[in-house]
């Protein structure tokens, strides 16, 4: 899986690995999705600064990168099934 996905123009320092992203990578569907939920949450109740609020901002894009590479994965595996099912049919 790629990283293109949830690479962003942010503004820290090149190099500088922010370490909630290094445990992006653990987290299962579910994990990621559930902590996608709070912080979606927490962001319609608003933080009380604006860094926090991007903050959350931007846990909750790199969170669904996260979900959407994990569907992606999902959608090839399926296809792939598929595949195998229609080219043993024939």
């Amino acid at each position: 899986m790629s990283n293109e996905q949830t690479a962003s123009g942010g503004d820290s320092a090149p190099g500088a690995a922010d370490p909630s992203d290094t445990d992006l990578e653990q987290l299962s569907f579910e994990q990621a999705r559930d902590e996608l939920v709070r912080v979606v949450a927490e962001l319609e109740q608003g933080a009380p600064t604006l860094e926090q609020s991007l903050t959350l901002w931007e846990r909750g894009e790199a969170l669904a990168a996260r979900c959407e590479q994990w569907l992606l994965g999902a959608k090839r595996r399926l296809d792939a099934a598929r595949s195998a099912v229609e080219g043993g049919s024939e």
